[in-house]
């Protein structure tokens, strides 16, 4: 049983009106991440950007998981436009952090940036850094792992979002702890019950970085009608790498568009 959890304070902005939207960042990111899509973003929608719990201005917990991350967030749309349902963008970690809102909270749709649900490769990737998130390289290794990902992320951009993150060991080994610390099945169980849909809703996942033949199937199992689109591999920030194509397709997706 996925528990309810109380909730953190986010610290988050809002910006525009219009229907809501609600942008999740990635790990070691925050709401400023988002930055260059707001002034499009804003002439169709309400904005409201958050800070995860222990990134940005929000603070820490003890709890990283993803049904609380969702919680928190449920509880800053509840404070800005209670009873409203928002379409949810999460790039990253907040792709699946968005999923696992959709699951538990009524959205109008949810769009995933690069973030595959099904976390066997990520786990193992994770697994073989596990040493160095555990040393004192840390800071380090989490910088060249994004760098890496960065694809065709222009230069200016790297920079921006590196100027932005904020690595913390404790947040890091927080947030991975299902990839560092369940076996591959029970990982396969918590994500099933954390992101299957309990009520059918719009979904759409953009990929950067190709998510595999396999995946479109296995992920409808679980959110029926979905939509994967791969974008070619432009690495791990499609959004910032074609944002205009990125807002035009968020606003042809939104049923409330």
């Amino acid at each position: 049983m996925i528990a309810d959890h109380a909730a953190i304070p986010l610290a988050h902005s809002v910006t525009g009106d219009g229907p809501l939207v609600v942008l999740i960042h990635g790990v070691t990111e925050n709401r400023h991440s988002f930055d260059p899509l707001l002034p499009a973003l804003a002439e169709k929608y309400r904005i409201v950007a958050v800070d995860l719990r222990g990134h940005g201005e929000s603070p820490a917990a003890a709890d990283f998981g993803l049904d609380a991350m969702a919680d928190d967030v449920r509880a800053v749309v509840d404070a800005v436009a209670p009873g409203e349902q928002p379409l949810m963008i999460g790039h990253s970690l907040g792709g699946i952090v968005a999923a696992v809102y959709g699951a538990r909270h009524p959205v109008r749709a949810v769009v995933n940036i690069d973030q595959p649900l099904e976390l066997t490769a990520t786990q193992g990737q994770a697994q073989s850094i596990e040493p160095l998130l555990r040393s004192d390289a840390y800071a380090d290794v989490v910088t060249a792992m994004f760098a890496q990902m960065a694809g065709a992320l222009p230069e200016s951009e790297q920079q921006r979002i590196g100027a932005q993150r904020r690595i913390v060991q404790d947040v890091v080994l927080g947030v991975w702890a299902p990839l560092l610390t369940l076996s591959e099945a029970d990982l396969a169980a918590t994500v099933d019950a954390l992101v299957t849909a309990r009520l059918a809703y719009p979904y759409l996942q953009i990929n950067g970085m190709p998510s595999g033949a396999d995946y479109p199937a296995w992920l409808d199992q679980r959110i029926p009608g979905c939509l994967v689109e791969d974008w070619g591999s432009i690495g791990h920030y499609p959004h910032l790498v074609e944002p205009e194509r990125f807002v035009a397709r968020v606003i042809e997706f939104d049923p409330a568009v």
